[in-house]
């Protein structure tokens, strides 16, 4: 009976440090749902955004990526967002996702216009960009392909130099 005990307060000294240790590391991630108003926008390809996503202005974290969907009339990926209460975004506010790196998540990056009306809780931010294939730019550069329809100059087909016999 008192090694059952003894076993009993261990486990549950284990599971009080375990959800203190997740309480910390969700407060301190800024993991949490920001309060605030939501805004969405319309992006023609998102990458690999996902919900939780930061959405950063000038480098600083003001909200997160709530929910993505696809709109079946135009095929465009919805994206809402959760925007801070303090921060205030300009109606001609404009949208990009961009990547942390080429390792790196994606987030969105805003660029606020300068109306100086305001985006209201439930608004839509009209001027967005979507995410670049970084790995289609790179295949791109490293099989050296050109504007001629992705055709690159062969032996066969690579303009010549004029030989100086067939020159007047």
């Amino acid at each position: 009976m008192r090694g059952t005990l003894v076993e009993t307060l261990i486990g549950a000294v284990v599971l009080l440090v375990a959800a203190w240790f997740l309480y910390f590391a969700y407060s301190r991630t800024e993991m949490g749902p920001v309060g605030g108003y939501q805004v969405s926008a319309r992006f023609d390809k998102v990458g690999d955004l996902s919900s939780g996503a930061d959405v950063k202005l000038s480098g600083i974290k003001i909200g997160t990526v709530v929910s993505q969907t696809l709109d079946p009339a135009t095929y465009e990926a919805v994206v809402q967002m959760g925007i801070q209460s303090d921060v205030k975004l300009p109606e001609d506010t404009s949208a990009k996702i961009a990547s942390a790196g080429l390792l790196g998540g994606s987030y969105v990056m805003l660029e606020p216009g300068g109306s100086e009306e305001m985006l209201a809780n439930g608004g839509t931010i009209s001027y967005t960009q979507g995410a670049v294939d970084l790995m289609g730019l790179l295949g791109r550069f490293v099989y050296g392909s050109t504007d001629s329809g992705g055709q690159t100059a062969t032996p066969e087909t690579a303009p010549t130099a004029p030989t100086p016999e067939a020159a007047p």
